[in-house]
């Protein structure tokens, strides 16, 4: 039995995940909120986190362009810092998406039961592993399309959002908030209502949508064309973020006026009603639902390649280095699958583990830019120690080192504004725990005479 994985990612799957990770369920159900925090000036903090998460990805792209072995940025850490941060990263991540996995399942079974409340959510949930484990054990290339097809979902919602939108602010057209137009940005207490504070309190916020856009470091090693492909989906994030998140709320504070925008509500719901849809809520229900089994999708493929990785470096069990004859780490996909089961658990033990769940997955996102840190310190150290690598290079990060300790700074910035948040003051609190257990984890194997490669 082959125990490599298969380059079956085509350019268009590529692209795809990438858009999907950059389109979180954030965008389509906490908009209304981080609108009501920030005013208008929440534009301007994804514009800057926008910014920021490119030169991430063109750093984390260049590096795995240098060396195509690489199966992802947990080999990255591995070869850069050393092999205990690789055993960081590369756990640490897969923590993150079992976490982040969980919690997208059992938010499947709340979209489910919109529809058929009568269905206990524990079985919702357990059926929705059971598809997506299933599809993620065929092919790498099912994984690509049944992103392409979750992520196309998404888009169509948002491009149908900007269009009806701006023929409502061309029309002026008339809404029990006033007649729909552009000034209402900037003539309701300006672009900043909420003063400095409220501003760089969105940055956390801004975060949290945007986690998942560094799978593309993830299919680098099932990626056909990865010298064309990952350039390309890459240098597309600015775009897309331009498109996706400022121009959909562009319209949404056109169109309603940002103090009059309920937080607890989805303010694409609400768009959509107010040009009298009637099935406004089931369709948002929809979008936001395949926009969950996504998250859930992209974490079962992840956790299955980091295990892979992990265990090709002797850092994992080597069981979980074996792929089955389509190139698939199936014992990898069947181990993080089962720790996804805890969620089937949950679900049938506690009737509203929603408060459970804010609180896991801020931890989860208080890990992912602990990676997101490392990735740029392997990045700062791959210039220092391989300068003949970044010379011969045609994709590299724009301002090379000073730019990368710019990133790595911001990512600072933004760990220190989760600790004037109650909910992600706790998860920073917490995660010591984690890293503590991964030390002593380390450290013990070593102790057994594994010697990571």
């Amino acid at each position: 039995m082959s125990n490599n994985l298969q380059r079956e990612l085509s350019n268009r799957h590529v692209q795809l995940i990438a858009i999907g990770g950059a389109i979180g369920t954030g965008l389509f159900l906490g908009a209304g909120e981080t609108i009501h925090s920030a005013g208008p000036s929440i534009l301007l903090t994804y514009i800057i986190i926008g910014l920021i998460l490119f030169l991430f990805m063109r750093a984390l792209g260049e590096i795995l362009l240098s060396n195509t072995d690489f199966h992802s940025f947990a080999d990255v850490t591995h070869t850069y810092i050393g092999p205990f941060a690789g055993y960081v990263t590369g756990w640490t991540y897969w923590f993150c998406w079992i976490v982040t996995g969980m919690a997208e399942v059992t938010a499947v079974a709340k979209y489910i039961s919109f529809w058929f409340p009568d269905i206990p959510t524990w079985i919702t949930a357990l059926f929705t592993i059971l598809v997506l484990m299933t599809m993620n054990l065929m092919t790498a290339k099912l994984f690509g399309e049944l992103e392409f097809w979750f992520s196309i979902i998404k888009i169509t919602t948002i491009v149908a959002l900007i269009i009806v939108g701006v023929i409502m602010i061309v029309m002026a057209y008339n809404t029990p908030y006033g007649t729909a137009s552009i000034t209402h940005i900037w003539d309701h207490d300006g672009i900043f209502p909420n003063g400095m504070n409220g501003f760089f309190l969105s940055f956390q916020m801004a975060a949290f949508s945007f986690v998942g856009i560094e799978l593309i470091g993830v299919t680098a090693g099932e990626t056909k064309d990865p010298h064309k492909t990952i350039p390309r989906a890459i240098n597309s994030v600015p775009i897309r973020i331009m498109i996706f998140y400022v121009g959909s709320l562009i319209i949404i504070m056109s169109i309603t006026p940002w103090d009059q925008i309920d937080p607890a509500e989805s303010p694409f719901v609400k768009l959509f009603g107010l040009i009298g849809i009637p099935i406004a809520a089931a369709i948002i229900n929809f979008v936001v639902l395949t926009a969950a089994a996504s998250s859930c999708n992209s974490g079962i493929f992840s956790n299955s390649r980091m295990l892979y990785g992990l265990s090709q470096n002797g850092q994992a069990n080597k069981r979980f280095g074996q792929t089955n004859k389509s190139g698939v780490p199936y014992k990898a996909t069947f181990f993080s699958c089962f720790l996804l089961m805890i969620s089937v658990l949950l679900n049938y033990m506690i009737k509203d583990a929603g408060d459970v769940f804010k609180y896991v997955t801020s931890v989860s996102t208080v890990l992912f830019l602990v990676v997101w840190s490392l990735i740029i310190i392997a990045y700062i150290r791959y210039r220092k120690i391989s300068p003949e690598l970044n010379k011969s290079s045609k994709f590299k990060l724009p301002g090379g080192v000073p730019v990368a300790w710019i990133t790595l700074i911001f990512f600072i910035f933004v760990f220190v504004l989760l600790m004037t948040n109650k909910v992600t003051l706790i998860a920073i609190l917490i995660t010591p725990i984690w890293f503590i257990f991964l030390t002593l984890m380390y450290f013990n194997q070593k102790r057994k005479g594994f010697k990571p490669q």
